[in-house]
Formats: structure tokens, sequence, C-alpha cells
């Protein structure tokens, strides 16, 4: 299965019309999705430890990295501390299924993440978020929080809202080993395409920021690998 569909439905229109909510309800209905009212006061909470005088940026670290969606008016190179990606979020609908979940990127405790910081118009920050909140929160999995940024100089030029695991949601998958990791990836595939196109996505997305993550390299590797053996035995 390729990506054609989340080329063409993970847009702003698709997320405006509730595409992402309608698609989890079909596909996964013992997936809880947040309500609009409790998305709004999720994204209000955020906005309320907005720190003062500066910026709203976002840190992606994911998909947001190749396909933002949201209107941005600067993008930048950026480090975070304390939290690095990796596959931790099941995926019950989208690149995976309620029988056979696929995995996506979260923001794990510890370590550090190399990334891009997108910065929003003030004029826009909350129909932009709105749509972001649309995507990212639908479910909960996520905590946003806002983390220090640090560019390629070192020097810390901002804060920027991150999506975080939140370890106690359902479909945390922080503990699977590596092999189970790759398993899931090379198998996984849902109504937006499979997870490994993601995995590749994300990969290529980094390396053509300058910024590719070892880590990330090897998954795709071992991932490659999976598929062509998997290819191999069905005599493709």
């Amino acid at each position: 299965m390729t990506d054609a569909a989340d080329e063409h439905r993970m847009n702003r229109s698709f997320l405006e019309a509730g595409g992402l909510e309608s698609i989890i309800i079909r596909d996964a209905p013992c997936q809880r999705v947040l309500t609009a009212e409790e998305r709004d006061a999720s994204l209000s909470a955020a906005l309320a430890e907005r720190p003062e005088g500066g910026d709203v940026w976002l840190f992606a670290y994911g998909s947001l990295i190749w396909n933002p969606t949201v209107h941005t008016v600067e993008r930048r190179i950026a480090r975070i501390e304390g939290w690095h990606r990796a596959f931790c979020l099941a995926s019950k609908a989208g690149r995976g299924t309620a029988d056979r979940p696929g995995l996506v990127l979260g923001l794990d405790e510890g370590g550090s993440c190399e990334g891009v910081a997108l910065r929003l118009a003030e004029a826009d920050v909350w129909n932009e978020l709105s749509l972001l909140w649309r995507r990212e929160m639908v479910t909960g999995a996520y905590v946003p929080r806002w983390l220090d940024l640090f560019g390629q100089d070192g020097a810390c030029f901002g804060k920027a809202l991150a999506f975080t695991m939140d370890k106690a949601h359902v479909n945390y998958a922080g503990d699977l080993v590596i092999d189970a990791v790759v398993k899931v990836l090379a198998t996984a595939s849902g109504t937006l395409g499979t997870a490994a196109e993601y995995l590749f996505r994300t990969r290529d997305g980094l390396r053509a920021c300058g910024i590719p993550d070892a880590e990330l390299e090897r998954l795709a590797e071992f991932v490659e690998a999976e598929l062509a053996l998997n290819a191999a035995s069905s005599g493709l």
C-alpha cells in the first residue's frame, strides 16, 4: 500500500472537515476520540502556559517535518533536551488497524532530539494550533509542553510547543524491543498508508534538513531488510 491516500488526505481541508476523527471512529471504534470541547480546553491550557513575550514555535520531529499542514513563517533547525524521538505510539487507525496496530513517533523521556522549529505568525496562532490539535491531539495521547529550543550554534532562541508522550495513555508502546518495532513497521498498514512509509519519509525529511538521525537510519535499514525478506518469501 502506498502513501497516495496520505498525500491527498492529510491536508488542511481533510483536517478541517474532521477527516482524521472519522477514520479513527470508523476503523478503531474502541479508541476514544477527544470531543471538540476537550480539544479546545487542551489548547487553551497549553496557551495559558505560553512564555510571555516570545514567539510561538512548534517543534517538528516526525511527520510535521515533511507534512506540516499548518501555515508557518519561519523554519529553523533546532534541538531540544530531555526528550528523544521514538516509535512509541501505537496507531490503531491511519498507519495500522485495531487488530494490527502500527507505530508512529512520539517524544519519549531522556536524551535529546534534533528537528525543525516552525514559527507561527502571531495573528494565526489560535487558528493554526486549532488545526494542529485536530491532527496531533485527536486521541489525547500526547502532552503538549513548552520546551527550550537550541539552535545550531548551541544558543537557546526560544521555546516551542512539542508533543511529548503521555506514558499513561493506552496507546503508549515505548517498551517494545527493537525486533518487535521492526516487525510492526514492516507489516502495519492503514487507511493513511504504511508504517514503513511513515518511517522512510521521516528519515528522508531529516536527511533533507541535514540532520540525519543515526537511530532512525539504523531502524530504516532493519525495516528495509525485513521488507525484502517478506517480499522474497512471498515470491514477489
